[in-house]
């Protein structure tokens, strides 16, 4: 079976949670016998075609950008081309070129779509894209949820109900580095930033609340670690030496090896993403693979359904930068019931939210709407 997944940014042009999550689906169905290859824009696509262990990486150049909306109108060419290569086309929403593209060069092929967020933010434009974005999203033969929440709470979701399939996001553990306790990687980390901070990881946005965790780490005895980078970190860096914080330490892009490293040495993984825009938050599921408790807000989303309330760990309101320091200060001061609550996120994440699984059921919704 051959797959083509159509999204507008990936990997090594980009680097953020839903490019991970296609890596993850290839990486899982290929395990069951399925070819993949990735369709995306790029500033510098040279070479096109870039080989990948997940898949082949199928680069057009990038005409321009309308709210963060990629446009490749040179591009239509080779995307009828990657369409004639498949058996089933597997775009990823939000993105509103694709939408075009599936009615001018995909729409005899099989399709799927992976719905990943509500358009948040841009509500003028949601006006105007809405007439298309009802024609696509009734043109699919699927349509999948990554979580029960995003699908109970989405109003788009809900209309679209009798062809939607939940198939939460899931991470192959063999496909990050592996850390040990004598790692170098391990003991240049710990040189670096210590051990026993809470640590943030993600693409720097507006929607990812890291304004609110500055606000609340403000005399904090203990040290915030935020990887990344994004559009809004010289934001951050600003309200930061305004707030005069010695305790937040900025680290920028680092490799996937140090990022292990890092879950490996925080006390626990704070995500205080604030707007339904977080569908779900890859970073939540890294943090329970590597057995760390969880902070997360309530946004009704899929974080809650990775993170739950006093089990895996603290689930506090959106927005509220005292109730998160309040859950930071609970476990920092209880080590012993972050431990545990870590196991048991660890111990969901086995149950649920593994690669080899996304993978099986990926494969068998292809298989279904390819059987139909």
């Amino acid at each position: 079976m051959k797959v083509l997944h159509v999204y507008r940014t990936y990997f090594p042009d980009s680097q953020g949670g839903l490019e991970e999550v296609i890596r993850q689906i290839c990486l899982g169905a290929n395990e069951n016998g399925v070819t993949s290859r990735v369709f995306t824009l790029s500033e510098e696509p040279f070479p096109r075609a870039l080989p990948r262990l997940e898949a082949d990486v199928i680069r057009v150049r990038k005409s321009f950008e309308i709210a963060s909306c990629g446009f490749a109108l040179t591009g239509l060419r080779q995307f009828a081309k990657q369409v004639a290569w498949a058996d089933i086309v597997h775009y990823h929403y939000p993105w509103p070129f694709s939408d075009l593209m599936y009615f001018v060069a995909g729409r005899h092929k099989p399709a799927i779509l992976t719905y990943h967020s509500d358009v948040v933010r841009q509500r003028l434009l949601l006006s105007v894209y809405k007439p298309l974005m009802s024609s696509y999203l009734n043109a699919m033969d699927m349509i999948v949820a990554t979580s029960p929440n995003y699908f109970a709470t989405s109003n788009v979701l809900t209309q679209y109900a009798k062809k939607v399939e939940v198939i939460p996001i899931g991470l192959n553990e063999p496909s990050y580095p592996t850390i040990q306790e004598q790692n170098k990687n391990l003991s240049q980390a710990r040189e670096r930033y210590g051990s026993g901070f809470f640590l943030f990881v993600g693409v720097l946005r507006y929607y990812k609340g890291l304004h609110i965790l500055l606000d609340a780490i403000q005399g904090a005895k203990y040290k915030v670690v935020i990887v990344g980078s994004g559009p809004v970190e010289r934001e951050l860096w600003r309200q930061a030496r305004k707030l005069r914080l010695d305790n937040v330490v900025f680290a920028g892009f680092v490799s996937d090896k140090e990022k292990m490293a890092l879950f490996r040495l925080c006390r626990a993984v704070v995500f205080p993403s604030y707007l339904r825009a977080e569908a779900f938050g890859v970073t939540l599921l890294e943090g329970a693979m590597s057995a760390r408790p969880l902070i997360s807000a309530e946004v009704g989303s899929g974080t809650s359904h990775v993170n739950i309330h006093n089990l895996t760990g603290l689930v506090v309101p959106p927005s509220n930068s005292k109730a998160l320091r309040e859950a930071m200060d609970e476990l920092d001061r209880e080590p012993e019931r972050a431990r545990r609550m870590g196991l048991n996120a660890r111990q969901r994440y086995e149950d649920l939210f593994t690669g080899t699984l996304m993978g099986e059921r990926y494969v068998k919704a292809y298989g279904q709407i390819l059987g139909a």
